[in-house]
């Protein structure tokens, strides 16, 4: 041990490759355990004097250590072609990509839930949920209904053609006659999943197992989240959320490591709130606030390139997935936005219809109605790209930092103040100490 869970505490795009770095040559392993090729992350890189950025979207950012393992856990949904293409391009960047672990229970995203995706968000127009139309959330409909393709049936062609006919058997009346758009060919599927068989097979694992046996020997396992606590399946702002589990509990389940391993939770929280695609969003801005927020943090999605939605920080999520995923320690990400504002509100409480809400309102009707009410810190205009502590940074700055920690409910153990992997400030240990 230590097992460490790291998750996003809002929409998204938080900055989690942040925390990654700062644990850096102390892990050993890096689990994805949900999620697919619908989010990504941005790693910025110092190397040879240059600052090189690398857009990560289906693996573990944990690939770009040269001492540590990448995992795909078996409860993420895999875009085989997506996956190579990744490799692919680190190979070529010189990143060493030999060491990656494949769940053979994952499931694999096939090409007739891709055209599904996308013409079911064509068809419902403006009731569309704001997917990516990456075939994520039918791949795991199928797997909750029994009619999913893991990755070990494509070393068993019999299997993998029983269940492609089986899952078109009805997905292609669905295609032809709802959508009017061309059924898929049962051996051009097959076809297509069996061309990656080969160069997949050295990766394929048994990685329950290989974590298991790693934390007995007392390496240190990251479990990194795809997405945020908002997008959670379950806990997030339904229906307008992801496919999946990215709360912390959600490490469990799509590693196959049990809740008694796990240390502690780290969840990345940005010094302003952000979120792709439709739902709910209180603290939004359509002003020229949000442009200042969206252009200077550089807000556009990794994996889509679409513009985010920006608001102020929004503490009544903060305190909800503190809550959700029992967050020992928080990391909170481009505080150097804010820089150069008279003031920086934050929102405090909702006002749903005279009501005050101190907590997440218990329905979603109350929660879209919600209206912020806001507390006004005062901002600064210094340059904190530099600070490596916390008493370097500015005195508002501090000021925010230490409301923020004081209304979310659990400790700000770290502070990025810049794109830079080495730009942050480490306030408190993110590795918990393990008895000896």
């Amino acid at each position: 041990m230590p097992a460490i869970v790291l998750v996003g505490a809002q929409w998204g795009d938080e900055g989690k490759g942040k925390a990654t770095d700062l644990l850096g040559s102390s892990v050993d392993y890096v689990v994805k355990f949900n999620g697919g090729n619908n989010a990504g992350h941005t790693v910025v890189i110092e190397k040879d004097g240059k600052r090189e950025k690398y857009a990560l979207h289906l693996l573990p950012s944990g690939i770009l250590s040269p001492n540590c393992v990448p995992v795909i856990g078996n409860g993420v949904v895999i875009d085989l072609s997506v996956l190579f293409e990744e490799l692919d391009g680190l190979d070529a960047r010189g990143v060493d990509t030999s060491k990656l672990l494949v769940s053979a229970n994952a499931h694999v995203i096939p090409s007739y839930n891709r055209t599904i995706d996308k013409v079911t968000e064509r068809f419902l127009g403006k009731r569309r949920i704001g997917t990516t139309g990456r075939g994520i959330g039918p791949t795991y409909a199928d797997k909750m209904n029994r009619i999913g393709i893991r990755i070990q049936d494509l070393y068993d062609e019999k299997i993998l053609r029983q269940k492609v006919e089986a899952a078109l058997e009805v997905k292609n009346q669905v295609l032809a006659k709802i959508y009017n758009t061309r059924a898929s060919a049962v051996d051009d599927v097959v076809e297509e999943l069996l061309s990656y068989a080969a160069r997949l097979a050295p990766m394929v694992a048994d990685t329950s197992l290989v974590l298991s046996q790693a934390l007995d020997r007392g390496d240190t396992v990251l479990f990194e989240a795809g997405q945020a606590t908002l997008l959670d399946v379950d806990h997030g702002t339904y229906p307008y959320v992801t496919s999946s589990n990215a709360v912390a509990a959600g490490a469990c389940t799509g590693s196959g490591v049990p809740p008694t391993r796990i240390d502690s939770v780290i969840a990345i929280l940005k010094a302003y709130t952000t979120r792709v695609g439709e739902g709910p969003f209180p603290t939004e801005l359509h002003d020229d606030k949000g442009e200042f927020l969206r252009k200077t943090g550089a807000e556009y999605g990794t994996t889509t390139g679409r513009p985010r939605r920006c608001g102020w920080m929004d503490t009544v999520v903060g305190r909800y997935a503190t809550r959700i995923n029992g967050v020992t320690d928080f990391v909170i990400t481009k505080l150097d936005v804010l820089t150069g504002l008279d003031k920086v509100p934050v929102c405090v409480a909702y006002d749903v219809n005279g009501v005050r809400h101190d907590e997440m309102p218990v329905n979603q009707t109350d929660f879209h109605h919600a209206t912020p009410i806001y507390e006004e810190l005062d901002g600064w205009w210094e340059d904190i790209t530099h600070c490596r502590s916390f008493d370097e940074l500015p005195a508002n700055a501090q000021a925010y930092v230490l409301r923020v920690e004081e209304l979310i409910g659990a400790r700000v153990s770290a502070i990025g103040v810049g794109p830079g992997r080495d730009e942050i400030i480490e306030r408190f240990p993110l590795k918990p100490a393990v008895a000896s």
